[in-house]
C-alpha cells in the first residue's frame, strides 16, 4: 500500500509539472516568434543591433524596456515605427520580450575620439556647470550600468543613437523623460555628440 501511495504521488507530481511547462511554452513561443519575426531585423536577435540608428537592446534593464513598448503602445514615446510595432502587443508580451532582450549580453563598442580626459568624459562624469547640465554619472552610474526601475543602461550604446535621442529630447519630439527634455535643452550639438561618443566606449 505504501509503494501504491507513492507511487501515486509521483504520477500526479510529474502530471503538475508537465501542466506547468505546457502552460509556459506558448508565452515562450509568442515572444521568440514575435522577436525573430519583428524585432531582430532592426535590433539583431541577440539585441546587438548593426544598425547604429537602432539601439541596442541586449542587457538592457527590463523594467525600463516594458517602459518603452507600452509608452510606444500607448503614444506617450512617439514614433511611428516602434507604435506600430508595439499597437498588437499583450503586455505578458511586452514582458516576455523584455526579459528575453534584458537576458542577452551586450557586445561592447569603443569611442572613436572621446577617451579619457576628453569633453565627453567631462560632461558624463562632471556635467557642465556654466549651462547647469548635470554629470550622466549621477544618474546612469559612472560605468554607464544606469539604475535598475529607474535609469537605464548606457554603456556601450551606439553613439549615433545616443546622439539622436538628445536631439529628439532637445526638440521635444520625444516627450516621455521631462528630466532628459530639460538637460537636453541646456546642450550644444557638439556637447551631445562628446558625450554620446564617450557613452559607446564605457563599459
Amino acid at each position: 500500500m505504501q509503494f501504491r501511495h507513492i507511487a501515486w504521488l509521483v504520477s500526479s507530481l510529474m502530471l503538475t509539472v508537465s501542466a506547468e511547462v505546457l502552460a509556459e511554452a506558448p508565452a515562450q513561443k509568442s515572444a521568440e516568434q514575435t522577436i525573430n519575426n519583428v524585432c531582430a531585423a532592426c535590433h539583431g536577435a541577440d539585441g546587438n543591433s548593426a544598425i547604429t540608428l537602432n539601439p541596442k537592446l541586449a542587457g538592457q534593464h527590463p523594467e525600463y524596456l516594458e517602459k518603452q513598448l507600452t509608452e510606444f503602445k500607448s503614444g506617450k514615446r512617439a514614433n511611428a515605427v516602434m507604435s506600430g510595432m508595439a499597437a498588437g502587443l499583450s503586455e505578458q508580451e511586452i514582458k516576455d520580450i523584455a526579459a528575453y532582450f534584458a537576458a542577452k549580453k551586450l557586445t561592447l563598442g569603443q569611442a572613436t575620439k572621446n577617451g579619457a580626459g576628453s569633453l565627453g568624459e567631462k560632461i558624463y562624469r562632471g556635467g557642465i556647470a556654466a549651462t547647469g547640465v548635470p554629470a550622466c554619472a549621477a544618474c546612469h552610474s559612472p560605468n554607464g550600468a544606469g539604475l535598475p526601475k529607474q535609469f537605464p543602461r548606457l554603456g556601450g550604446q551606439h553613439a549615433d543613437y545616443t546622439l539622436a535621442q538628445l536631439k529628439t529630447f532637445r526638440t521635444g519630439e520625444r516627450a516621455n523623460a521631462p528630466m532628459m527634455m530639460a538637460i537636453a535643452a541646456k546642450m550644444t550639438d557638439a556637447e551631445m555628440a562628446a558625450v554620446a561618443d564617450y557613452i559607446q566606449g564605457l563599459r
